[in-house]
């Protein structure tokens, strides 16, 4: 069976995200490189995990959260849509099954809080993981913290953490927010309709959806 160890290592797939992390470095958007695609797969791998999906379940996840932002490169307007035709064409060249490519592209096409629905356990873990990647390690530069939100709301949160609660159905997004860089209410100004989309998808998953803030519940 193709497993996330396949993928990471194939040359297409570290030629496209290569790519789109570059393109999207020149227009001005945070790291969505090699850190962010293995972020995003231990993350979704983690959920299921937890919450006691297949072991399966848990490998696809991982592979549609590493390859989730890979067609960035084409442009940044319906990256989703591009990257899961471009997992397909990946996929399909190694004899993975159908049915799996499926669950994978349904994945990947969804992540984004615009326009993704998520409709299964797979893709629901996608967007969580996604989501909950806010980190002063994706901040390219500190030059413009003092002037770009999206920076410096990234570059206050000094930590990022998945935790799951089987027992009471809960998932919970643990930051820690510095907040003499950046102000809590900040944070929720370019970030609310992540949060959404989390609540939405943790809903998915039979769970409510919680985040703490420097020790506080939201």
């Amino acid at each position: 069976m193709i497993t996330l160890k396949t993928i990471a290592e194939h040359p297409q797939i570290k030629a496209f995200i290569e790519k789109s992390n570059n393109y999207l470095g020149e227009i001005g958007y945070t790291e969505h490189g090699f850190r962010h695609a293995q972020f995003t797969a231990d993350n979704a791998r983690f959920i299921l995990r937890e919450l006691g999906y297949p072991s399966r379940e848990q490998e696809l996840a991982a592979i549609a959260g590493y390859i989730h932002d890979m067609g960035n490169f084409m442009g940044r307007e319906n990256h989703p849509q591009a990257s899961a035709l471009l997992a397909f064409t990946t996929l399909n060249s190694l004899g993975m099954d159908e049915k799996e490519i499926a669950l994978i592209m349904n994945a990947i096409s969804n992540h984004e809080e615009e326009t993704g629905i998520p409709t299964d356990a797979i893709s629901s873990s996608v967007v969580i993981a996604d989501k909950a990647d806010v980190h002063r390690t994706r901040v390219r530069t500190t030059k413009f913290i003092n002037f770009d939100i999206h920076d410096r709301v990234n570059y206050a949160v000094t930590e990022s953490k998945i935790k799951v609660d089987k027992r009471n159905k809960i998932i919970s997004l643990f930051l820690e927010i510095d907040q003499e860089i950046s102000q809590i209410m900040e944070y929720f100004e370019i970030f609310l309709s992540r949060m959404l989309a989390c609540r939405k998808a943790s809903s998915m998953l039979g769970c409510k959806f919680q985040l703490i803030i420097n020790g506080v519940r939201l």
